[in-house]
């Protein structure tokens, strides 16, 4: 089990950490919240096909993309963007 803690580990401060500059405990909570729940919500895997831990089955395909808007969501205050 510890080589997928430490990859954890690193991805969460890759990601995240490495780019915020935690200022108390309630900061950090909430910097790993948000973060977890970009990354079980919308971050892609490749082991699951590109999929998000948290989706069972494939986006709806979109053919008609002039009536769409694209909507960028900022996490982490700007550190991730979400589409």
């Amino acid at each position: 089990m510890n080589p997928h803690y430490e990859r954890v580990i690193g991805t969460i401060r890759r990601e995240a950490l490495d780019h915020v500059l935690i200022l108390g405990e309630s900061h950090a909570r909430k910097v790993l919240t948000d973060y977890q729940d970009h990354y079980n919500g919308h971050r892609p895997h490749r082991s699951r096909q590109q999929l998000p831990p948290s989706t069972t089955e494939q986006p709806a395909i979109v053919h008609a993309l002039d009536d769409r808007s694209l909507l960028r969501t900022r996490v982490l205050g700007g550190l991730i963007s979400e589409y």
